[in-house]
């Protein structure tokens, strides 16, 4: 497990490029055969990316985790990113289709994450907060999410947000978890863009152009600054920290929530004006 210091408010202004995205950007979480996993200062939170292949593979608890269960005090949500799978979660199974979420609550003991054919292996992302009781390791099929359209061509950011994990749908401690699809012919996301004070977000981009990449930007309105991602490339997002972003195409992106408010609207939106 690597370990990920987010910069605070301040410092971020100061760095280099490679100093920001020692602070703020996973490069690479989604190795064939391996569980990757981050742990960062920002809530708490764990960020990883399991793809297995021959041998199914488990997530674990440890001396990172001081624990013998990775879910012993706390929740996890896992999207699966690439072909089918399954994940069994204390000998119940989950069939996991390509952009199918499985919460799994506080408590659940073991959890074995397998592929349906080793060479068009599942990718298996998750992001997972501290959890103060126990809810029900819950399955959604992306027909099961909530649907929203948000946006316009003519800001180029249609996009429309399927929600997995939030009050009302899959319950949680304090996880809000699902992603964000930009149509055709739209590069933005977030926009107008807004901070959280009262949460931390984590963001997951995939489905990019070949080639393509994306510009994410943060930091205070005020005083902005970007770091380049790719493919399947994960960037953190503190409470006072913008995150929004421009594509060289449509492209996705998991989103990922933790904190005291589970609220899907509770945002502070930023005045564009201000923006440097």
């Amino acid at each position: 497990m690597k370990t990920i210091e987010a910069s605070d408010r301040n410092s971020y202004k100061r760095m280099t490029t490679d100093e920001l995205r020692a602070s703020f950007v996973l490069e690479e979480l989604f190795v064939p055969g391996k569980v990757s996993l981050a742990y960062t200062n920002v809530d708490r939170a764990v960020v990883g990316g399991i793809v297995p292949t021959d041998s199914p593979l488990l997530l674990e608890g440890g001396r990172e985790m001081a624990c013998e269960h990775f879910c012993d005090r706390r929740e996890v949500g896992i999207i699966n990113l690439g072909a089918p799978g399954k994940i069994v979660v204390d000998g119940t199974e989950y069939p996991m289709d390509n952009r199918e979420c499985l919460y799994v609550g506080k408590g659940a003991k073991e959890i074995r994450l397998m592929s349906d054919n080793a060479s068009t292996p599942a990718q298996f992302y998750l992001v997972s907060y501290p959890a103060h009781m126990a809810y029900p390791t819950t399955h959604a099929t992306l027909a099961q999410a909530n649907k929203i359209e948000l946006g316009s061509l003519a800001e180029s950011n249609s996009r429309t947000i399927y929600q997995f994990i939030r009050p009302g749908f899959i319950q949680s401690c304090q996880l809000v978890m699902g992603f964000t699809q930009l149509n055709e012919g739209s590069v933005w996301n977030t926009f107008p863009p807004h901070t959280h004070d009262r949460r931390t977000e984590v963001y997951c981009y995939f489905d990019l152009p070949k080639d393509g990449l994306v510009m994410h930007f943060l930091g205070e309105p005020e005083n902005t600054r970007h770091v380049t991602l790719r493919e399947k490339q994960v960037v953190l997002s503190p409470p006072w920290s913008v995150h929004c972003a421009a594509g060289t195409g449509a492209y996705t992106f998991v989103w990922g929530m933790g904190g005291e408010n589970q609220v899907f609207d509770d945002m502070d939106h930023c005045d564009i004006a201000r923006f440097r």
